[in-house]
């Protein structure tokens, strides 16, 4: 198998591999020296790369059993003293535009909501006022206030619910 051949099997599942590499070691530059271990092993025996039906899945199960080895293993004592206080407070990038994606797509249902249920979610969920001040502004009752806003949100969950399910059901 050639560099670029092997380059344009691994490449796509490489971050998978990472992913798993981190979940399981919690250190990044740990799980870094793992996904390199993986890909060098992988490079190595590129010769019987064509034996295994799916590659990415041995890739995968290389991965775990590489660092749970990791984790047994004496050096690793320390890895699990230093890191299991540890919390990364910031939100990853992927994290971060799915929120925003959310934020989005519930911007858009609410777009379609009936005039009445727009503004009663606005009022209430976005600017947060109360109950007896919404019925003010809108000269309502404070249970058709409840009940329509019961009524937006059972919407835009139900809509949201479907968009992020992608029509598996």
């Amino acid at each position: 198998m050639k560099q670029a051949d092997f380059v344009s099997l691994v490449m796509p599942f490489k971050d998978k591999v990472f992913r798993l590499a981190k979940r399981l070691l919690v250190s990044r530059e740990e799980a870094e020296d793992a996904t390199q271990e993986i890909l060098l092993k992988l490079w190595k025996n590129n010769n019987k790369i064509g034996d295994y039906k799916n590659v990415e899945a041995f890739s995968m199960t290389m991965t775990k059993n590489f660092c749970l080895d990791r984790l047994k293993s004496k050096q690793a004592q320390n890895l699990k003293i230093v890191h299991s206080n540890y919390t990364d407070n910031n939100a990853s990038l992927q994290h971060q535009v799915e929120a925003k994606d959310s934020v989005d797509w519930v911007s858009k249902i609410m777009e379609d909501l009936p005039e009445q249920q727009k503004i009663i979610v606005q009022l209430r969920d976005i600017e947060e006022y109360d109950y007896e001040d919404i019925a003010k502004m809108l000269d309502m009752n404070e249970t058709a206030i409840r009940v329509n806003l019961s009524r937006a949100r059972k919407t835009i969950r139900e809509k949201l619910t479907n968009t992020h399910q992608y029509g598996i059901k």
